[in-house]
């Protein structure tokens, strides 16, 4: 089948099998244009506790299956592709976080929503990239706080907030390769564009942008915003949303680094291209692969993302 009639299939299967699709903001175009939903993983996660359906079809990464499953333990969550995992989540595994928290008893910690169930179920309180100051002024001005698994989330909030959290070394590799170098060159070439970066990117990067934010953040101020260009520092699929919602617009990618051996000049995250068209349709079709989480880890990950929603 080609793309059209995957598309036409999968929706009859939804309709046949009473079944949800949400699509993260990084996924394929053609992902975003078939699912009910389009988000970041927490907010797509919290809209799956409000669909009547049997089936939930996330498309995104591995955690966001499983954040689905711990808000959804009665429903039946599907992921096209397990294999497609995060490298921000994989930077902190709950092993060597078990191991940090035994050395630093007196802390606290504060785990960004990129992360595994088992992390989550190490964690105080997770947050997300645009809940994370709040959340953090919320708490013990004298209070330790390791924050992970995110470097550069943890030191932008450290920076906005005066706090001196404990960093985790973790980073995603898409939004941590931004050319400062190219970035400036944009700015030359396109003067007075504003610059919008997500805080997962490096220092130097957020240091010449004039907008930091989450995802749907970015989104929203190319919406209400009256300039017609925007640069922008953070996974290319947003890019979809942005030209969708604005056609009017431009959007002007800040490519990567080149190093040795990397051709490639796109910001893609490769693991969310893992999800396509073909995959969404047999995941329905044979109801597989089928997305488990342990019921003791569930019961304490969901500890740490209801306080975070409460505090929010």
């Amino acid at each position: 089948m080609n793309n059209k009639e995957l598309s036409a299939a999968i929706r009859q299967l939804c309709k046949e099998k009473n079944a949800v699709i949400f699509a993260h903001y990084y996924t394929r175009p053609e992902i975003q244009e078939i699912a009910d939903f389009v988000g970041d993983s927490l907010a797509l996660a919290q809209q799956a506790t409000r669909v009547h359906a049997d089936i939930l079809v996330m498309c995104g990464v591995h955690f966001m299956g499983e954040t689905m499953k711990i808000l959804c333990p009665e429903k039946k969550v599907l992921v096209p592709d397990m294999a497609a995992g995060c490298s921000l989540a994989d930077s902190c595994n709950a092993q060597d976080l078990a191991l940090f928290k035994a050395q630093h008893p007196d802390h606290m910690v504060v785990s960004y929503v990129n992360t595994t169930a088992d992390v989550k179920a190490l964690t105080d309180v997770v947050v997300t990239s645009s809940n994370a100051k709040k959340i953090i002024d919320q708490l013990p001005k004298d209070a330790k706080i390791i924050f992970g698994p995110d470097y550069n989330l943890g030191n932008y909030i450290n920076s906005v907030t005066g706090r001196e959290m404990l960093l985790w070394n973790g980073a995603c590799h898409v939004h941590s390769r931004f050319s400062q170098e190219a970035l400036l060159q944009l700015k030359k070439e396109n003067p007075g564009v504003e610059v919008l970066a997500h805080p997962e990117c490096k220092a130097p990067i957020l240091a010449q942008s004039d907008v930091i934010g989450s995802t749907k953040a970015l989104l929203e101020h190319t919406i209400k915003s009256s300039a017609k260009r925007f640069i922008i520092a953070t996974e290319s699929g947003i890019l979809f949303e942005m030209q969708r919602a604005c056609p009017d617009k431009q959007f002007i990618p800040v490519p990567p680094e080149m190093t040795e051996g990397m051709g490639c000049s796109c910001n893609e995250c490769e693991y969310m291209r893992m999800n396509t068209l073909e995959k969404v349709y047999n995941c329905l079709l044979n109801e597989s692969p089928e997305m488990h989480v342990n019921k003791e880890t569930a019961r304490k990950a969901v500890s740490s993302i209801n306080r975070m929603l409460e505090m929010s």
